[in-house]
């Protein structure tokens, strides 16, 4: 398990490398917190642990979700997330709603975190996803999730599928058609 820890970090420093000096402001993220500031007051960031967060993965409502695990420091994450926004205001009457997952670390949500929601006017629901023992709640969220970042999940009901890959929005929208038929 110690193991998987380590590949993760590695896989995230890799894959995303952060340009950024990391802020010293900590904030307490207890579970299912909303987290504000005065900075950002119209920003609500909901934040949840995995316990908390994994209700958002099960739902079986005949909606289609489609999942992104995300970070501000992820370059090929804020690559597509123009996409899942396109994807969240073209498909919104079809039954689809797209969650943006934030990885982010908590003590950059006041500093980098919601000031990029609000730069970037994000209108898809944003989580931030706080929950360190990431050897526990990967493999929930798919057992081939080696846990490198941007992640999908697109599902309705019971029927799931699970990327570990950047998307464009050809490759997006034909994906979540498949779940339309």
């Amino acid at each position: 398990m110690k193991f998987k820890v380590l590949i993760f970090a590695i896989l995230i420093t890799v894959s995303c490398a952060n340009k950024n000096k990391k802020s010293q402001v900590a904030i307490n993220t207890a579970k299912n917190e909303v987290v504000s500031s005065s900075d950002e007051k119209d920003i609500n960031l909901e934040v949840y642990d995995f316990a908390g967060f994994e209700k958002f993965l099960h739902k079986k409502d005949n909606k289609i979700y489609v999942i992104n695990f995300w970070a501000t420091w992820c370059a090929p994450c804020i690559k597509e997330l123009p996409y899942f926004e396109k994807l969240n205001t073209e498909y919104s009457n079809k039954n689809v709603e797209v969650i943006l997952v934030s990885l982010d670390f908590p003590h950059l949500y006041e500093k980098k975190l919601k000031p990029f929601i609000k730069k970037k006017q994000l209108q898809s629901k944003v989580i931030a996803l706080d929950d360190a023992d990431m050897n526990s709640w990967i493999p929930k969220v798919d057992e081939s999730w080696s846990g490198s970042i941007p992640a999908t999940v697109i599902y309705k009901n019971e029927e799931r599928k699970f990327f570990e890959k950047p998307f464009n929005y050809e490759e997006l929208e034909a994906e979540v058609n498949k779940f339309l038929k």
